[in-house]
């Protein structure tokens, strides 16, 4: 008995840590060269959820200013049927801020894999 249970457990584990790696419906990651073909698109809006400073230091147009902890209450000044761009500096923070507008419910969303680290 107990060893069904350390089995259950093991397996709630395990689906608990691949969903939190799973891509999300509605969620495209891209890559900084499709990301920088996208920027001629004035229908796309572009998010970089970094921090101010980090923005400061290095940034790209048309991309704007969102850090994730204000994307929340910031998303609102954002249209949920335009496509939205996210970055970050590795592609971690954007993916998070990614699940955060879709669950808002925006529809076309695209996250920059591997971030500015990316964008060469």
């Amino acid at each position: 008995m107990g060893t069904i249970i350390q089995w259950i457990i093991v397996l709630a584990i395990i689906i608990y840590i691949a969903s939190r790696f799973m891509p999300v419906k509605g969620i495209e990651n891209i890559t900084a060269t499709q990301a920088k073909q996208k920027c001629k698109d004035k229908n796309v809006q572009f998010i970089d959820v970094r921090t101010p400073g980090e923005y400061q230091r290095n940034h790209r147009k048309p991309f704007q200013n969102i850090p994730l902890y204000e994307l929340k209450q910031r998303s609102s000044d954002l249209s949920k049927d335009r496509e939205t761009v996210v970055i970050c500096q590795s592609g971690l923070r954007s993916a998070k801020a990614a699940k955060i507008l879709k669950k808002q419910g925006f529809r076309n969303i695209s996250n920059v894999k591997g971030g500015m680290s990316a964008w060469l």
